[in-house]
Order: structure tokens, then sequence, then C-alpha cells
């Protein structure tokens, strides 16, 4: 008898036949006598049109009342779920978050879980109960409704893990596992059995989607062994664990691309103490994040060339913000590129194996690809180049490193 969180995301409950099939693979697990906490997200497409809804009623609200509407959508999908369970002759009630309680702080909109009691769904472990829980919502210490973000019924479930010292946290999805890259760009993609945290965490940093970034940390923080599988097929799934459960630590784990990458270039900014801060300090007052970043001091040492990255989505915002601190700032032009890609190279085995670097450089110089700007890590290398170059560089990457083969 093992404790286990299983998590359901949107398309694995789109409908009521597919809840269906869901309580199928719950009342199996019941069967064989564990105790379960089911976690569900909204239907596909529901959260989407509550967020929608909200933008209708006003263009500013109030993030509370925000919280109240889009975190409805796993409260209707846990009632259906629970609701089939009991139909199947499981013992089974639905759960929200502030009735566990999920305690979080009180950033609405994007809270942060603080704390979880479990001993009311400890107590009815012993009477055979299945908990089925609302992902992606909690209580703030007001007594409000919070959510946690998008994607955070991943961070829901690994939490309640953690909580309840679960032997595993099973995440149930539309891909049955986490591949060496993207199999829509690399049909020759491998799935992997078992894979880092470190590894999973960097690639769902930088554009892998098959788990959400908050969750990953927190997985790894309290040592909660995750487990990715599809909702639709029987096959295994791969296994996000330490370091120490991987054997054999192959060099390079995978290949990751996102496009939500944009360039910003200042030229000629005076090379002096303080600089830098006077350019950055203003993007993060006002919430942009910025990654990767280099740094070209002219030859006569007294300006410098500084080349950054931000999201796509808030490149407008940053250029504005920029703009508006070019008197202070003292910058000779702002140059702006949307259309790059940021192809990142990770893998544990970097930490003992040198080469891996030159490699990718190498590659990436065979087929013509401009290298724009590089940012590394322990167990990562990043490279942003032009956005027509993505599916060329991320195929001749997987290859090169060996992925291709089985």
């Amino acid at each position: 008898m093992a404790r286990i969180v299983m998590k359901f995301g949107g398309t694995s409950v789109a409908d009521v036949e597919r809840i269906r099939n869901v309580a199928n693979r719950v009342k199996a697990e019941a069967d064989r006598g564990h105790h379960l906490v089911v976690v569900v997200s909204a239907m596909s497409g529901v959260t989407n049109q509550l967020v929608d809804y909200a933008a209708a009623a006003a263009s500013l609200y109030e993030l509370r009342e925000y919280d109240v509407v889009v975190s409805s959508g796993e409260q209707v999908t846990a009632g259906l779920l629970a609701i089939v369970l009991q139909d199947l002759g499981v013992s089974a009630r639905s759960w929200m978050g502030w009735q566990i309680p999920i305690e979080t702080t009180d950033a609405h909109g994007n809270a942060r879980i603080e704390r979880i009691d479990t001993n009311e769904i400890e107590r009815r472990f012993g009477e055979g109960q299945v908990a089925v829980v609302a992902g992606f919502q909690g209580v703030s210490p007001l007594g409000r409704i919070t959510t946690l973000g998008r994607g955070g019924s991943d961070t829901s479930a690994v939490a309640l893990a953690a909580a309840l010292r679960a032997e595993r946290c099973d995440i149930f999805t539309d891909v049955d596992g986490v591949y060496t890259c993207d199999p829509r760009i690399v049909p020759k993609a491998r799935k992997l059995a078992k894979i880092t945290y470190e590894e999973m965490l960097e690639m769902a940093s930088l554009g892998a989607k098959v788990l959400q970034t908050r969750s990953v940390e927190m997985a790894m923080k309290e040592r909660v062994r995750v487990q990715v599988l599809s909702s639709f097929t029987d096959t295994p799934g791969t296994l996000v664990v330490d370091e120490d459960e991987i054997v054999e630590k192959a060099i390079v784990s995978g290949i990751t691309y996102s496009r939500d990458e944009a360039k910003i270039t200042l030229t000629s900014v005076p090379d002096r103490p303080g600089a830098a801060a006077g350019i950055f300090g203003p993007l993060a007052d006002a919430s942009i994040n910025v990654d990767m970043i280099v740094q070209n001091v002219a030859a006569d040492s007294k300006t410098t060339d500084l080349t950054f990255t931000v999201r796509k989505s808030e490149l407008n915002r940053a250029v504005k913000v920029l703009e508006d601190q070019r008197g202070v700032l003292g910058y000779g032009e702002l140059r702006a590129d949307p259309n790059v890609v940021k192809v990142s190279v990770i893998g544990v085995g970097m930490r003992s194996h040198a080469g891996v670097a030159k490699s990718m450089f190498t590659t990436l110089a065979q087929k013509g690809i401009n290298i724009q700007v590089i940012s590394t890590s322990e167990i990562k290398i990043s490279v942003l180049v032009a956005e027509e170059y993505t599916e060329l560089a991320v195929r001749s990457l997987h290859a090169a490193y060996g992925l291709d083969k089985a």
C-alpha cells in the first residue's frame, strides 16, 4: 500500500467521457489498496474562457475577484470526477483548496503555497476514501480564494505529494513522457526513462512544456519523485528523480528551444560604474525579466555595446522603458529584434566531460548558423540564433550529440 498523488491536466479531463477514462485509472489504483489524492485541472480551454470573461467584464479588475472567477474551472472538474468515481463504486469526495486548506500568500493571480494541512485527508485515507482536489487554487491569510499562476495544478500536486510524504506524484498529460527533443521537430527524438530534477528544471524553463517550472523546483527541493505519463496510453512514462538514482548519466540529455525570445541591443553606452544598473534597474522595476546578456567594450574603453534578451511578449514594454530613460542612460541607438530563438543543450554529464560547447559551436558553424548570444550554466549551454534556423539548429544538434541513436 502506498500514497500516490495523481494529477490530470486539461486535455485529460476535456469532457465527461475523458473524465470517465480518468476515473477508471483512479479506480484501478484504488483497487490495489493505495491511498490516493487526485488533483485536476480545469477542462481544456475553460480557464482561457474564464480569463476572457474577466477581461470582458472590466479592463481593470481586482485580482481577488479574478481569482474567484478563474479558479471555478477546477471546481467543476473536481466535482464531476468525484461523481463519476462514486458511480463506479469508489468512495470519493471533492476538495477545494480552501477546504483542505492549502494556505498561500496573498499574491492573487500568482500566489505561493506556504502550508498544507493534510490531517483530514489522511484521516479519510483510513476510511478508504479518495480525495479529488481542485488544482491551481488555495486560500489567502484573509480567507480569500487564490490561484497559483498558469500551470499551477502541477504545483498543487507536487506540494500535496510533499506534504503527504507520498511515494510519488504521477502527472498525466497528453504526452507519454519527457523526450530528448520536441518530436514534432525531431521525429527521431527518444523518450527518457529517467531524468534528473536539474535537467527537467532547465528543460521546463527553456521551452519544454511538459511540466510547469515551479512544480519542478518544488519537487527538487522536497525530493518528490515525479512521473510523467500519458492519460491516453498505458506505456511507461519518464521518472524525474534525484541525480543519485541515475547510474549512467548521459553527457547530453536533451535539446530544447524557446521562441518566446527577443533581443535588444543598446549601442555606445557610457562605460562607467553603474551603467548596467541604470539599464536593468528600470526593467526590473517594470517586472521585465532579462535573460541572456553580452557586453562588448569599445577599443577606446569609453563606451560599450550591451545586448540582452527579454520575453517576446515583453519586448514593446521593455523598449518603452529604455526609451523613456534614454536621456539618463545616454546610449546611442536601441535595436530590437523579435525574430530570434534560444536553442539549448542540457545534460548533467557536462559537469565531467569537456568539449560539449565545442561540438555545439562547430555543428552550428557547419550549417551556416550564426550565434548571436551565448549563455552557460553547469549543465546547460544556450545560444541565440535567427528564428529561421530553429529546426535546422535543433535537428543538427540532436544528431551531433548522438541523441538520434536508440
